[in-house]
């Protein structure tokens, strides 16, 4: 497992939401940047899981069409230093047109997240 400060509190985690609309064959991915309050990076990743799965919606667009947003899963989540407000997103990234496989390689399993990674 990575190096955690026995004070440390504050995590981010990258947070993988497709979106859909109908009748559209390209998708937007968003890899979200987190922050998580939480003292241990098992209490971290669990609140990360929860936001991600309270991000899901849909809802119909200005053009009648249904937009779709689905949590796919957590690219990292690495612990940080800082007094910060938890659920505040620091920085999202914007994938156009991925495919299945293109989106699984951005979601990793929780042992290859960084703060479960053994340390050197």
């Amino acid at each position: 497992m990575a190096y955690i400060p026995q004070d440390a509190k504050w995590y981010l985690a990258d947070i993988v939401l497709e979106f859909t609309i109908q009748d559209d064959p390209e998708n937007i991915v968003h890899v979200n940047v987190t922050l998580i309050h939480a003292h241990t990076p098992e209490e971290a990743y669990d609140r990360a899981i929860e936001i991600g799965k309270q991000s899901e919606t849909a809802y119909e667009n200005t053009e009648g069409k249904i937009v779709k947003a689905t949590f796919r899963g957590l690219r990292d989540l690495n612990v940080i230093h800082e007094e910060l407000e938890h659920g505040s997103e620091i920085i999202y990234e914007q994938l156009i047109d991925l495919s299945e496989e293109q989106i699984a390689n951005l979601v990793h399993a929780k042992q290859a997240l960084s703060v479960f990674r053994l340390s050197r």
